[in-house]
């Protein structure tokens, strides 16, 4: 539950940084924030940080059009996955090879 609202957080967070129009906020802003966003996310404890990337695919169907893409994405933006896989270097591999076939 706690994971979802902070997950709601984020989301509209990423969302409002994503898809504002550069007319409206500064693109170095923007990068500023997230890369600050990522530092934090970095940062929090790895039980909870689990919670949180799954609570993303569940409120991601919250939202319609390319913010649902935007939280979708959220964990794979942000490297999550791999931030919980850091001590397991054969997860960090297949994590790998799934980022480099979806490019």
């Amino acid at each position: 539950m706690i994971a979802e609202q902070v997950a709601r957080i984020v989301a509209d967070f990423v969302i409002f940084l994503s898809l504002t129009d550069e007319d409206e906020l500064n693109l170095d802003t923007s990068v500023e924030m997230m890369e600050n966003l990522a530092a934090r996310l970095d940062e929090m404890d790895k039980g909870f940080l689990r919670e949180l990337v799954d609570a993303f695919a569940v409120i991601a169907e919250e939202y319609s059009g390319e913010a649902k893409e935007v939280v979708r994405n959220i964990a794979h933006s942000f490297y999550l996955e791999e931030a919980l896989a850091a001590d397991d270097p054969v997860r960090l591999a297949e994590l790998e090879a799934l980022r480099e076939a979806r490019n």
